[in-house]
């Protein structure tokens, strides 16, 4: 329970996780029935780039630094990309929204927004900035994957769950998956969003296949981005977001996406990107 996002807010993975996370949003709302979304590791919400942690690593110069001095922004990425910039000035850069506020953006008067948090320190700012949120609710000090078990399913029947661990704990693909099998035995139909770091792609394929063999997980999608070739398994090679149950138009539009940001985030040699299905 180390792990703080503020030194690596806005860096390659945020800018895939949350421009996927958008998309996702933006067609979940597109119908009018109510939406319910629980963000099992929310953060704190909103990352000051100029901040002490942020600035002792600057990953964010690498990320959404790159993405907002492009040029002809493929339309996948344009609302993402408007977001970001309506909390800053210019081209000067403060900012960085949290997958919380991002999704918070999106809420209609009929939504809900559940967000839990762990780390006592995060879950204090995190409570602080949603305060006066009346559609959003924070459970501070709660285990995630606990929130999933006491609030599935959601009274709204739609909407979306958003996990995205430190991946600090060696069995947290373990614990990713008995989450998901408790919870697809109560809500089947909900759109499950699960990021995870690429180090070594062996692994990855591994969670994929036990995915897969998830009695109710009949649509699953993944999208990958490898920054570098994935020679050193130490290291963060890439990341990837892995759906169930995803939106049509987010499957429609995220090879574009990653066909676009695959060379603008690419930090070596070897920079890969991909989209399947895993199932037929």
């Amino acid at each position: 329970m180390n792990y703080r996002h503020s030194y690596h807010a806005g860096n390659f993975a945020d800018v895939l996780k949350h421009a996927l996370q958008w998309v996702c949003l933006d067609y979940l709302t597109q119908k009018d029935k109510p939406m319910f979304v629980l963000d099992t590791h929310a953060g704190i919400g909103m990352y000051d780039l100029t901040g002490e942690q942020a600035q002792k690593t600057a990953e964010w110069e690498q990320g959404i630094g790159r993405l907002l001095q492009a040029s002809q922004v493929p339309e996948a990425l344009a609302g993402y990309v408007a977001a970001v910039r309506s909390l800053n000035d210019g081209d000067s850069m403060r900012w960085y929204p949290g997958s919380p506020w991002l999704t918070q953006a999106h809420l209609r008067e009929q939504d809900q927004l559940t967000l839990s948090e762990l780390h006592p320190l995060d879950a204090m700012e995190l409570a602080v900035n949603f305060r006066r949120q009346r559609q959003v609710k924070v459970l501070q000090q709660e285990n995630g994957y606990a929130a999933m078990k006491a609030l599935l399913p959601p009274p709204q029947k739609r909407g979306m769950v958003l996990i995205d661990p430190p991946f600090e704990q060696r069995d947290e693909f373990d614990q990713v998956i008995n989450a998901l099998q408790a919870a697809l035995k109560r809500w089947s139909t909900g759109t499950y969003a699960v990021w995870y770091p690429i180090k070594d792609p062996l692994t990855i394929g591994e969670f994929h296949q036990r995915v897969l063999a998830l009695p109710q997980a009949d649509k699953v999608y993944a999208v990958d981005l490898l920054i570098r070739e994935p020679l050193d398994n130490t290291k963060l090679n890439g990341c990837g977001m892995l759906f169930i149950n995803p939106p049509y138009g987010l499957t429609q539009q995220a090879p574009a996406l990653l066909e676009f940001l695959r060379p603008l985030l690419a930090q070596d040699r070897g920079a890969q990107a991909q989209t399947q299905w895993l199932t037929d």
